[in-house]
């Protein structure tokens, strides 16, 4: 595939520029991320064999999260800006509430 093609291709998808592409490409990882969160919530509660949700998928989430925030910033979606700055308040406030409990879980089994 030749350049002039590459680009004629890219455009079909309103990517005209190496930044433009950059950005999408970023855009998909954020998306990544949040398909992996799902993904390693159904592999724990498939081995347990009950509804999990591993500290990985938290994390997972706040990457997706973080990610497609800046790409929200960077096309300018206000409305993808406030869906994904909700989302980032509840991704952090459980990772909280998660070590919060696990301090205090460790502090009350200390001597």
């Amino acid at each position: 595939m030749s350049s002039e093609q590459f680009w004629a291709w890219m455009g079909s998808f309103g990517i005209r520029s190496w930044v433009e592409l950059f950005w999408v490409i970023f855009g998909l990882a954020g998306q990544f991320m949040f398909f992996m969160r799902f993904f390693v919530q159904w592999i724990a509660s498939e081995r347990r064999k009950q509804s999990v949700v591993p500290l990985a998928f938290w994390y997972f989430s706040l990457a997706g999260g973080v990610m497609l925030m800046v790409y929200a910033i960077y096309i300018k979606s206000a409305v993808f800006v406030l869906g994904q700055g909700a989302g980032l308040a509840v991704y952090v406030r459980n990772l909280v509430l998660i070590y919060r409990h696990r301090a205090k879980v460790g502090a009350a089994g200390d001597p």
